[in-house]
């Protein structure tokens, strides 16, 4: 990397490794650090007539050096904690240089440190840690946003969502909280593994490459398998696979896998997302619900202490039951029009009277659907399992038992949300076959939705499935709810993200066209000019003494340009 590319505290940083190496300290060790104790465990266990000795290891966060004596901050994966260092302590012998240049020059904030030292209390109380021996484990390179604080007020704070999603490892460096919401989604899969797991349900993979999108309407992602040269879809939906183990006489099977749709970004959709889905062999949709709820109740638990969460100054009880409410009677409560009953033709002319942009391609199913997340989706805030679906919406579902023209599937609706989708599943194969089919009509109308035949699902079905229970759950959707978050970037560690913004540049070879040798090229750069057109309302001898202060200060071996040839540049740019 050219050195005019870093700021001067890279350099700086950089200028440290090499005088390190050059002292015979490797800055990037091999050897293990064995270490025996987290900063928590050591101030939540401390006892003042204790004589107790720890290793520990971390990046040095802060430093206040006071002559032969200084403090630093060592941030550790559990928390942070006060580190004393003295000079004599840490240099026994007579050569002093591991404190006086190594600790108060050549470190820098950010650079991982082993410390092993004695844990005693300081005279303002706090618990620390008084080291005997100092090693460094990392040299940082880069300076981290330290967050600084004057009269109660923060400064320099990381908290832009673009930078701390693109830079997610600084973020949870420097952010307080940030690492505790992963910690929590960890603590919701393991608690809804242990669940199903101890419910005898075996978790298994599916394939991620398919030939087929199929299992949920959506638009895939598309891409080549060379070795088979034939285009394939990222999966949509794990559905259709598990149901193949379920014909295959498994019990009970579930994955916890990544879906891809290849659709909009927004702070509830992400293109790469976790979902888990369950099947179940002789259960059906009464089941199901209240196996959700009760597994539900669990993991708040687990992850809040209590069976409940505040979002936004609303406190949300996911204490079973929940309410159960029929779609069309959603729309009817919060409309006043009765969807039961009536033609496609009526239901698209309440749409549009009510505004909506809907239009041919969109077939009965997808009406409602659309009536139901333009006014009645974002009003249920505690959770509630909507049921009662129309044949339309659920290509996949089996009919409802009493019910003509329903289906036996059901949405869990929180905090304006859905969280879940769930069915009583469809395991008549002719049944199946005549939807399909009908799927295949709506996607010759337009609807780049609608799902895709899959005749080896189909011969599956022909060997006989059991009754079944299945289900989908976001996971990313619910970890924003047990952690209380907006924003579906805050609960993924990397989101998805557009391409990162570049400062437009003139190539070396557009400034080689008006004359300016390649290695000058960085140095106009720096200087701010990084474009061609940049230069043209320059003045000559001006731009031939900016270009002379940049090799001043970076102390560059170079041939300087003549004023004569920085105007020829100039004259160049200007054409």
């Amino acid at each position: 990397m050219n050195i005019l590319e870093l700021s001067e505290q890279e350099i700086g940083r950089r200028q440290s490794l090499q005088e390190l190496r050059s002292m015979g300290i490797d800055p990037y060790p091999a050897a293990e650090f064995p270490t025996n104790a987290f900063s928590t465990e050591i101030k939540e266990s401390f006892k003042d007539d204790e004589d107790r000795e720890v290793v520990i290891a971390g990046r040095m966060m802060s430093r206040r050096v006071m002559g032969k004596a200084s403090f630093a901050e060592l941030q550790d994966s559990k928390g942070r904690i006060q580190v004393y260092i003295t000079r004599d302590d840490i240099c026994p012998g007579e050569n002093k240089d591991l404190y006086n240049n190594v600790f108060k020059r050549l470190l820098d904030i950010g650079d991982f440190i082993g410390v092993k030292g004695k844990v005693f209390r300081t005279q303002t109380g706090e618990i620390s840690v008084h080291a005997s021996e100092l090693t460094l484990l990392s040299k940082s390179l880069k300076p981290l946003p330290i967050v600084k604080y004057k009269d109660g007020v923060a400064y320099d704070k990381f908290d832009d969502p673009e930078l701390r999603y693109r830079q997610r490892y600084v973020d949870l460096v420097v952010n307080e909280g940030v690492k505790d919401t992963f910690l929590k989604r960890a603590t919701i899969i393991r608690t809804m593994r242990s669940i199903l797991d101890n419910a005898g349900y075996t978790e298994v993979d599916t394939p991620i490459l398919q030939s087929i999108a199929g299992g949920a309407s959506a638009r895939p992602f598309i891409t080549h398998f060379n070795a088979l040269n034939q285009d394939m879809y990222m999966r949509i939906a794990t559905e259709l696979y598990l149901k193949r183990l379920i014909v295959g006489g498994f019990e009970g099977v579930y994955e916890m896998g990544k879906n891809f749709r290849n659709e909009g970004m927004d702070k509830t959709h992400n293109p790469e997302f976790t979902c888990m889905e369950l099947y179940v062999s002789y259960k059906d949709l009464l089941w199901g619900m209240t196996f959700t709820e009760k597994m539900l109740e669990d993991i708040c638990t687990a992850v809040n202490g209590k069976p409940e969460v505040e979002i936004d100054g609303k406190v949300i009880s996911f204490k079973a039951p929940f309410r159960r409410l029929p779609i069309l009677d959603a729309i009817k409560e919060k409309t006043g029009f009765d969807c039961d009953g009536k033609t496609e033709d009526e239901i698209r002319a309440f749409c549009l009277s009510k505004g909506m942009d809907v239009d041919e391609t969109i077939g009965k199913g997808k009406l409602i659907d659309e009536l139901f997340g333009e006014f009645c989706e974002g009003t249920f805030i505690q959770p509630t399992f909507i049921t009662d679906y129309p044949v339309e919406m659920s290509p996949l579902t089996k009919m409802h038992r009493s019910k003509p023209g329903l289906t036996e599937r059901f949405e869990l609706m929180v905090n304006g949300k859905e969280l879940a989708n769930a069915y009583s599943e469809l395991n008549d194969p002719i049944d199946q076959e005549e939807r399909f089919i009908e799927q295949m009509k709506l996607a010759d109308k337009g609807d780049d939705e609608a799902m895709i035949i899959d005749h080896d699902f189909l011969r599956a079905l022909q060997y006989g499935m059991p009754p079944t229970f299945g289900i989908g759950i976001g996971i990313d959707r619910l970890v924003m709810l047990m952690t209380g978050k907006f924003a579906i970037g805050e609960v993924m560690l990397f989101p998805q993200m557009k391409p990162e913004k570049k400062i437009p540049q003139s190539s070396v070879a557009e400034w080689a066209e008006i004359g300016v040798p390649e290695d000058i090229v960085p140095v106009l750069r720096k200087a701010g000019f990084n474009l061609i057109t940049n230069i043209k309302d320059e003045k000559p001898q001006g731009l031939q003494q900016k270009i002379g202060e940049i090799f001043k200060k970076y102390k560059l071996e170079l041939q300087k340009p003549s004023v004569d040839e920085v105007a020829a540049w100039i004259e160049k740019a200007q054409a």
